[in-house]
């Protein structure tokens, strides 16, 4: 599973995007503008971009020089109607990996991703591994140990058991006090709570990131002992 992003402003080829890559079991958001992206989107946690070039304001060029120079390490797909060669050329230049012209196909757009996202893998830095104690009720970190509650034991462990570390909202409510009616503020408060503990232990960036239409998903291995 690939985190991705789309920064595109039309609003049904948008969710379009969005739809055919998380049919392929990705972790998909959408914003509609640079703006948008810069202040809701989190670059740390991308695997990959994929950027329209005509957006308002800033245009995928500079999204693609600033993600860049910032993440040497994100994978960047530019999905554009600009299709002559100096176009191409720019888009290359400002650091893009793969270069399609609209309208690509499904195929076309998911087989990119995928063959974009196996060579990025080869340069990635496995994720830093935490240790959660069940017995001490404590979690180990690259830099620190941190006491749980009893709740946090739970749903750490529950993470580390599911696929792709991503668990549904329900589930979350369940663990939390066995009522899957408890409203998804209640939820958001418990989970902030959480990722702060992940970063007292050491881990960098976000280490839990809320998914589209599901729950939420921890991006770092835990080992239970």
């Amino acid at each position: 599973m690939l985190n991705i992003i789309i920064v595109e402003d039309n609003g049904a080829l948008r969710e379009s995007l969005i739809d055919i890559m998380a049919a392929e079991g990705h972790a998909v958001e959408g914003f509609d503008s640079a703006e948008a992206f810069w202040s809701g989107g989190n670059i740390e946690t991308v695997d990959i971009l994929i950027l329209d070039l005509n957006l308002p304001g800033e245009d995928g060029i500079s999204i693609a020089h600033r993600a860049r120079a910032d993440h040497p390490g994100v994978g960047i797909v530019m999905l554009t109607a600009r299709d002559a060669p100096d176009e191409r050329r720019i888009g290359y230049e400002s650091g893009a990996d793969i270069y399609l012209t609209k309208p690509s196909s499904p195929p076309e757009l998911t087989s990119s991703v995928e063959a974009l996202a196996r060579r990025l893998k080869q340069f990635r830095p496995e994720p830093k591994t935490l240790i959660l104690d069940c017995s001490t009720m404590t979690l180990s970190g690259p830099t620190n140990r941190v006491a749980l509650s009893a709740a946090e034991v739970e749903i750490l462990a529950e993470f580390s058991r599911a696929p792709d570390h991503r668990l549904e909202i329900s589930r979350i409510a369940s663990l939390i006090g066995g009522n899957t009616e408890l409203s998804k503020a209640a939820i958001e408060v418990r989970i902030v709570r959480l990722r702060k503990k992940l970063m007292a232990a050491g881990i960098s960036g976000q280490p839990i990131k809320a998914i589209r239409n599901h729950g939420y998903q921890i991006l770092h291995r835990i080992d239970v002992v």
